[in-house]
């Protein structure tokens, strides 16, 4: 399924916008009635009121304005699976979830700044398939090789420095974890490195060579700044201090791009500094436009199907029950009693 204009979604928050307006109202009704007079002495003067009524519509309306917001994002189902040929790079993003990515020298965060960086990079991505690597001093698979961007984009979102438990940060362990992710075709391979460079591994170098010869470049892109900053320490959001180290100094990190050029070099790829998020997209897309492209087969949904037609009928048969009987439900009651009136 795929969602044709996701746009209209935000208008979603207009549902509980309403309930608030509504609770406001009704409080602002109840404040008035004990105003007036007596609440029970006003309760019998207008014995056609309902409480549950206001409800009810209130109900139905939100139902509707749903039903016409999803309409409007037009949902489509495909109706089967196929396989297609696909021109395209093979590309594994491996993202550093160490504690030194939680310093806030490039806000809102290190980690933060690598996951919209990336996603700004998946956004102007075509027929490329993607995988993510998490590392810290151990490496973690977080996504294997797909054509599924919007996937891709959740997982992406929920990395944090949680993921991997080991202490420290090893680029060795990314680059090897991420070449495994590659198949043996001949497929045009490229893994991104995101990270503010500090490794306390000695073999990434080391590493970035076996990788060139499996036919992999590496782009590394620096997250962080030369000066550095501290690691708050954060517990449900509120801070408990700062990181130490052994001696209970206070741990300051800073970006080593020597470490993230030097890694580049050895599969003749190149670094670039994340500051700048145009930057970091123009560098990437140039890099794509000179790795040459290779035929994938992908199976994926296809003949979808728009499905706004049931979402909108759904609507304007809600908000025809709303106008309609249940205002012809009110009259038959006032009818009701006056018939019992006229009896007495």
């Amino acid at each position: 399924m795929e969602l044709d204009e996701k746009k209209y979604l935000y208008l979603l928050f207009l549902l509980p916008i309403l309930v608030l307006v509504f609770l406001f109202n009704q409080y602002w009704k109840r404040k008035k009635q004990r105003e007036f007079g007596d609440l029970e002495l006003v309760q019998r003067l207008s014995p056609d009121s309902s409480v549950f009524k206001p409800i009810l519509k209130l109900g139905v309306l939100l139902l509707a304005l749903t039903g016409l917001i999803l309409g409007l994002v037009n949902p489509k189902i495909g109706t089967k699976m196929e396989t297609v040929k696909r021109e395209g790079i093979d590309i594994v993003f491996a993202i550093d979830v160490s504690k030194s990515m939680l310093c806030e020298d490039v806000a809102p965060s290190r980690l933060e700044k690598s996951k919209q960086l990336v996603s700004q990079i998946i956004n102007q991505l075509g027929n490329d398939r993607i995988g993510i690597v998490a590392y810290a001093g151990s490496s973690f698979p977080v996504l294997p090789i797909t054509t599924d961007y919007s996937v891709a984009k959740m997982f992406l979102q929920s990395m944090n420095t949680e993921m991997v438990s080991s202490v420290g940060t090893s680029l060795d362990e990314a680059i090897k974890l991420s070449a495994t992710y590659f198949d043996d075709k001949k497929t045009s391979k490229l893994l991104i490195l995101v990270s503010d460079g500090e490794d306390h591994s000695e073999g990434a170098e080391a590493a970035a060579e076996e990788a060139n010869k499996l036919g992999i470049k590496i782009i590394t892109i620096g997250v962080g700044t030369p000066n550095g900053g501290t690691i708050p320490l954060r517990r449900n959001g509120v801070l408990e201090g700062l990181k130490r180290d052994n001696n209970n100094e206070v741990v300051i990190t800073k970006l080593n791009s020597e470490s993230l050029t030097a890694i580049a070099k050895a599969t003749k790829g190149g670094y670039v500094n994340g500051a700048n998020t145009k930057q970091v997209i123009d560098y990437v897309k140039n890099a794509l436009n000179n790795i040459e492209k290779t035929e994938f087969e992908a199976t994926q949904m296809a003949d979808f199907q728009s499905q706004f037609q049931w979402f909108l009928g759904f609507a304007f048969l809600l908000l025809f029950a709303d106008v309609f009987l249940l205002e012809r439900k009110t009259k038959w009651v006032n009818q009701l009693n006056l018939f019992n009136e006229k009896e007495q």
